[in-house]
């Protein structure tokens, strides 16, 4: 992995970094926002104590643990990446709660038009803001964005303590397994 100066992740910060979608995905993945460490390398989940790319691996939506970098064989697994807000910030908590809801704005119109089986919002908080639903909880979602059912799952940050990576991967595959094999 790249080592970057504090310098060079600051630079990072506002960076758009270009979703991994196709349409009529099995499931797509969304992140909160972009940090700096995946605004300077292009590729989402990238700070290293993410656990995003290990519990995907262990609750079985892929075959070998992904690497960042590898982030378009996803595609090949009927999955996708994006996020409710697209700037890259060094923490979530930069983010207003109306960039929160235009988020959430431009991400029923991008669904609306991939169709994926399934939304994976990762982190609770970040889909009650982009949402307006302040009682949701981690599982399946009554709400549905035309045929897209919605699913929120713990977020991977290292920083939510709540969830281990097994407790984590244990939810996620309750997704795969409702989501269905690839293809």
């Amino acid at each position: 992995m790249t080592r970057f100066t504090a310098a060079e992740l600051e630079a990072a910060r506002d960076r758009l970094v270009p979703d991994v979608v196709a349409d009529g995905l099995r499931v797509l993945f969304c992140g909160i926002n972009p940090g700096l460490m995946t605004a300077a390398t292009g590729h989402h989940f990238a700070r290293p104590g993410n656990r995003f790319w290990p519990v995907l691996h262990l609750s079985g939506f892929t075959p070998r643990q992904l690497k960042p970098s590898e982030q378009a064989e996803l595609l090949s697994y009927g999955l996708g990446i994006t996020n409710v807000v697209a700037r890259a910030t060094a923490r979530a908590d930069e983010l207003s709660a109306e960039e929160y809801r235009e988020g959430g704005r431009l991400l029923v119109a991008k669904v609306s038009a991939l169709r994926p089986k399934w939304l994976a919002v990762v982190g609770v908080t970040a889909y009650r803001a982009a949402f307006g639903d302040r009682k949701a909880q981690v599982g399946p979602q009554e709400r549905a964005i035309g045929e897209t059912r919605v699913w929120v799952l713990p977020n991977p940050s290292g920083l939510n303590a709540h969830w281990t990576a097994a407790t984590m991967a244990e939810e996620y595959a309750r997704l795969r397994v409702t989501a269905g094999p690839p293809g």
